[in-house]
């Protein structure tokens, strides 16, 4: 059972200025509360023990806020990036100080929020024995939808629509055999998954919650969905 996770935490941020000035991408709270917060919560829960923070812009802010990891019920560690190394770089350096004993460890972006069945995500990817098993969620077009006919007649509007299509939600398990693949600088997704084998190379389907926070709009409307989804 997957017992350890790494969570990408060195994100700048920069469309979210002023909340990053002085904090990483994943410190900034959303219904006042860290988004990380939302992810390590389920975490706990899910049978996570140990995370490792992949940490590098202004890491002095997450680290004073998780200490050792208790007020989470996590234990937490920190992989200190001098030289920004990439995530892919970052992972690969984050695995160093795994307990020696992992086999398959959680990954995630630790900039977005989403509500996950982490259980039945781990369970598939221990069954199918695969090297990568990337979280899948629908695509929600950023703009309305004008439907019309061929004589150029508006017949409706939909707002916001999903679309036919699934983008990677950076949430991942990997497995250790994928370690050696990862490059020592840059992403993974450019220089790792190209070369995985595609009958260990998984996706697992989300229609939960989630939502990348990359702007000011984002985090705004962010505040009114996480009450919702998050209460109780």
């Amino acid at each position: 059972m997957v017992k350890s996770a790494i969570i990408l935490a060195g994100g700048k941020g920069e469309r979210l200025r002023p909340y990053t000035n002085d904090r990483p991408k994943p410190m900034v709270e959303v219904g006042g509360r860290p988004i990380l917060a939302y992810q390590l919560d389920q975490l706990k829960n899910a049978g996570i023990e140990t995370v490792v923070f992949a940490t590098s812009y202004k890491r002095e802010a997450l680290q004073k806020h998780l200490d050792s990891g208790k007020k989470y019920g996590i234990r937490a560690l920190f992989s200190v990036e001098e030289t920004p190394l990439g995530r892919g770089g970052g992972i690969k350096k984050a695995m160093q100080i795994l307990p020696n004993d992992w086999e398959n460890v959680l990954i995630t972006n630790g900039d977005n929020l989403w509500k996950l069945d982490i259980e039945g995500l781990i369970k598939k990817h221990e069954e199918s024995e695969a090297m990568a098993t990337i979280v899948v969620v629908p695509l929600r077009s950023p703009y309305g939808i004008v439907e019309f006919n061929g004589a150029d007649e508006i017949l409706g509007f939909k707002e916001k629509p999903i679309l036919p299509h699934w983008i990677n939600a950076g949430i991942y398990v990997f497995s250790r055999e994928i370690e050696p693949l990862l490059p020592n600088v840059g992403d993974h997704e450019i220089e790792t998954f190209p070369k995985l084998p595609s009958d260990r190379f998984l996706v697992f389907k989300s229609t939960d919650y989630w939502r990348g926070v990359d702007t000011v709009k984002d985090l705004t409307e962010a505040e009114k969905e996480v009450i919702e989804v998050f209460s109780g």
